[in-house]
């Protein structure tokens, strides 16, 4: 019976967050400068008094602002996220399109940071003080000074343009309607390297520095002295005793990164052109698309709280003790 009251707990708690999400976003949106109306009817190439009263008639945009907000909750409720009125489609299936691609991205990106900043700064804090340390050390601080933009330019020019080794742009290549499904697969792996290193690098930087002094820190506690003393080899002294604890710091702060993460994803996809959420974000604020912009901000909060609660199960698996509670 505990179980289940926690459970619904946490399911109220996500429910309340995502519906205060919703009128925040709402509120955000609609105090931008600007009319949206007149952004309808500049693009329908009318812009007369009467015709932006029919558009604000047609939207709710005439109505008071609690009446818009209780609509739009109302659909969100109904799972209905609008009508783009720039793309002339249904805002929920213009997500849909782009949230496979971005999830490939972000989930490739969080998993390659989250490792590579263990395997890395655990490597650093076992060989404390040595040139190896000095050369983690450096090479995290460099990726984590270096803006994510220019870091993606450099890597198109190094690894696309200089060596030829990886596509540069797209999400597959424009004749991957003729491969099978293993080599659609191998062409989209392909197209995904730059972009997830090139999204991972700074928060790999952060993992790894943290891992780094945790692993230093638990090296110096009671339990791992006494498994020193017994003899145990420093290899199982260093998987048994030691990682895990080191790493739970981590892996807390990759929970908290992630709405950096997604957010990171708008510069990402804008300059490898990959076909995601955070490329239609691009397109929809330079639009002043804003059904499209509510919708997206909605997504992607939810995807925030998704990968915290994928994070808390990583959290459980490194550590049984909160398991067992």
């Amino acid at each position: 019976m505990e179980i289940l009251l926690r459970i619904g707990f946490r399911i109220a708690g996500i429910v309340l967050t995502i519906f205060l999400i919703a009128v925040i976003n709402f509120t955000l949106v609609n105090a931008a400068p600007g009319d949206p109306a007149a952004v309808m009817a500049g693009q329908s190439g009318a812009a007369d008094e009467t015709f932006l009263k029919q558009i604000r008639a047609e939207y709710g945009l005439d109505k008071p602002w609690p009446v818009q907000l209780g609509t739009y909750l109302l659909k969100v409720a109904q799972f209905d996220l609008g009508y783009s009125f720039r793309q002339r489609q249904e805002v929920s299936d213009l997500i849909l399109e782009r949230l496979g691609p971005t999830l490939i991205l972000t989930l490739s990106a969080f998993f390659l940071s989250l490792i590579g900043g263990v395997f890395f700064g655990a490597l650093a804090g076992r060989r404390h003080g040595k040139w190896s340390d000095v050369a983690i050390s450096m090479v995290a601080l460099l990726l984590y000074a270096t803006p994510v933009f220019w870091l993606g330019l450099m890597l198109v020019l190094v690894f696309s343009i200089q060596f030829e080794w990886l596509p540069a742009f797209g999400y597959v290549d424009i004749r991957a309607s003729g491969f099978s499904a293993w080599n659609y697969a191998l062409d989209v792996a392909r197209h995904l390297i730059l972009p997830a290193v090139t999204l991972s690098a700074i928060y790999m930087a952060v993992y790894t520095r943290l891992m780094r002094s945790s692993l230093i820190e638990v090296s110096q506690e009671d339990h791992v002295k006494t498994a020193r003393a017994k003899g145990v080899a420093e290899g199982a002294i260093l998987r048994r005793h030691m990682l895990r604890n080191a790493a739970l710091p981590v892996v807390t702060m990759a929970g908290m990164q992630v709405g950096a993460l997604i957010g990171g994803a708008v510069v990402v996809e804008t300059v490898f052109s990959w076909p995601g959420l955070g490329r239609l974000t691009f397109d929809a604020v330079t639009q002043r698309d804003y059904p499209v912009l509510l919708g997206l901000f909605l997504v992607m909060s939810i995807l925030v709280i998704a990968v915290n609660l994928l994070t808390d199960l990583i959290y459980r698996l490194v550590d049984p003790r909160i398991a067992t509670q």
